[in-house]
């Protein structure tokens, strides 16, 4: 039976915050620990909405402090699915951190998240295709399969040999056809 395909947009989840004192560390900046867990729950519930599914996470990529989000901010996590292959997603998500009695709003963060779609005994299941739209959408779903690849061979679980999609961007094809 064929897999319903479903649209990135579908899987959209906008997430508010408020950063209270219990969620500073003692520079009353958001603790990295904090925004990470909020991150997790605004993928994990995009996830679900694609799959349909109890989702857990996978993997969370490369997520930088570049610029502290300070107590009274408002935090937005905007989250969406942007490739699905056989029973994990990737979710993109973004942070932006808002001082509303400034005016001031900046995107502090941004990262994709893995998750797997289980079945009730915790065994993985397939999830629908995912269809992109926007050109945004394409980008992302065309740079999922070489991000999927470099997190297979760094956790040892894929040769790096057989990252074709990573070896398109490091190895010229020129040279690789000569050898």
């Amino acid at each position: 039976m064929a897999k319903k395909a479903k649209k990135s947009s579908e899987s959209l989840v906008i997430m508010t915050e408020l950063v209270l004192p219990n969620d500073t560390n003692t520079l009353n900046n958001l603790m990295g620990g904090k925004l990470m867990h909020w991150m997790d729950i605004a993928a994990g519930v995009s996830a679900q909405k694609h799959s349909n599914r109890i989702v857990v996470t996978a993997s969370a990529d490369n997520i930088s402090f570049q610029r502290p989000i300070q107590l009274g901010d408002v935090v937005t996590l905007r989250a969406k699915v942007v490739r699905s292959f056989s029973s994990s997603m990737e979710v993109y998500i973004e942070v932006f951190a808002e001082n509303i009695p400034s005016g001031t709003k900046f995107r502090s963060h941004s990262a994709f998240f893995t998750f797997v779609a289980v079945d009730q005994g915790g065994k993985p299941i397939d999830v629908p295709e995912l269809i992109p739209e926007t050109d945004e959408e394409k980008e992302l779903f065309d740079g999922a399969l070489r991000r999927r690849q470099l997190r297979l061979v760094l956790a040892k679980r894929m040769k790096p040999e057989e990252a074709t999609e990573l070896k398109s961007i490091f190895v010229d094809q020129n040279i690789a056809k000569a050898e």
